[in-house]
């Protein structure tokens, strides 16, 4: 009869013991978590790593060794690498709070003006144009087709990138003379990209917005360049690259005190071939959501084929995107770089009907 009426009071007695350990445990993790946090912003002015491998072992190895049981070292390592991976993900997402391109930092839109086009704004803009300044006279013909349509920002590469050094690279400052002489003639603003750091503030002086490709999304002294100047600058998603590293750098071109940077997406390297990249149109609202920067989508880069850029372009805009670029050439089949993905003039004209008919790209609101 005692036992039976002992039972239950040790029995609670052991759970209140619980709930006490429990709490105590909660307190100094939190502490835990405290410091953690205050080592991270030692190491951030000191530009250390946040993970640091060996710090850990030595960590675990002190902790098997102090381990007095009943849990076997196995299982305290399992336990504290959790410790340890929750207090390294608090760091990344403090961090991440202090972006400057964070939408926690900067609550409202970051708009772009562009002559009469608005870029963030509210109304989707339109960037068209060859891939690479050929010449006068092709870029001139292209000029007169984005006019005609109602296209006020022109896009075209006089700096070209290639996978092979034997390709057209472009024609550099002359390309971009070609190009400051034929916007002016037509009343339209220029997007060109830039390769060279040393080639950032002369490009200032014949072009609207500097573009950094895809290949060049982590020159990162290119992007302390850019950040160094006040031209609007475009930066293209790399071949590969996370989110994450995509607003990471941007963050360097804010962080050098240039604000005015917009976001395109231009499709990602994966395992499949029905298109030149796999268009990630969830990368659209995730950077609307996670950033403040404005956003576009390269419909021409993404895909690969004519036949399904209007339909993208619209899935585009569906998602939220701030513009669309495209390519367009008089002549595709002579083209001196990615002839067979680019546009003619009658192509565009249909394309711009398309995407126009889908009300989602607004007369008004084109650029």
């Amino acid at each position: 009869m005692n036992i039976e009426e002992k039972q239950p009071s040790s029995l609670e007695s052991l759970r209140s013991e619980l709930n006490g350990i429990n709490r105590q445990l909660l307190e100094l993790l939190s502490r835990r978590a405290e410091t953690v946090r205050e080592i991270g912003r030692i190491k951030e002015k000191q530009g250390g790593p946040e993970f640091d491998p060996v710090r850990e072992q030595e960590m675990l190895t002190e902790l098997v060794a102090a381990n007095p049981g009943p849990f076997d070292d196995k299982t305290i390592r399992h336990l504290f690498k959790q410790i340890f991976q929750a207090s390294l993900d608090l760091q990344v997402q403090e961090r991440k709070k202090e972006l400057l391109v964070s939408r926690r930092v900067r609550k409202e839109d970051t708009t772009i003006a562009l002559g009469e086009a608005v870029i963030g704004g509210g109304r989707p803009v339109m960037v068209a144009g060859p891939c690479s300044i050929e010449s006068y006279g092709q870029t001139r013909a292209v000029a007169a087709a984005l006019k005609a349509a109602g296209v006020t920002v022109m896009r075209g590469g006089a700096f070209k990138p290639r996978t092979s050094p034997y390709d057209f690279q472009g024609l550099g400052i002359e390309g971009l003379r070609i190009l400051k002489e034929v916007s002016a003639e037509f009343g339209l603003k220029t997007i060109s990209e830039i390769v060279d750091p040393a080639h950032v503030e002369l490009a200032a002086e014949y072009i609207d917005v500097i573009q950094i490709g895809a290949r060049n999304m982590q020159n990162f002294e290119l992007l302390k360049a850019a950040g160094c100047v006040r031209t609007p600058i475009l930066l293209k998603r790399g071949l590969a690259a996370t989110i994450d590293e995509f607003l990471n750098a941007a963050e360097y071109i804010l962080a050098g005190g240039n604000t005015q940077v917009m976001l395109i997406e231009r499709g990602i390297r994966t395992y499949e071939k029905a298109t030149r990249n796999t268009l990630d149109i969830s990368a659209v609202p995730i950077l609307k959501q996670e950033s403040h920067l404005p956003v576009l989508v390269d419909v021409t880069h993404s895909t690969g084929r004519k036949d399904i850029m209007a339909p993208c372009a619209k899935a585009a805009l569906a998602a939220g995107a701030d513009g669309i670029m495209v390519e367009v050439h008089p002549n595709p089949a002579v083209a001196l770089s990615d002839a067979a993905q680019q546009l003619d003039i009658p192509q565009f004209e249909r394309f711009m009907a398309d995407v126009r008919s889908s009300g989602l790209l607004r007369d008004e609101g084109m650029a």
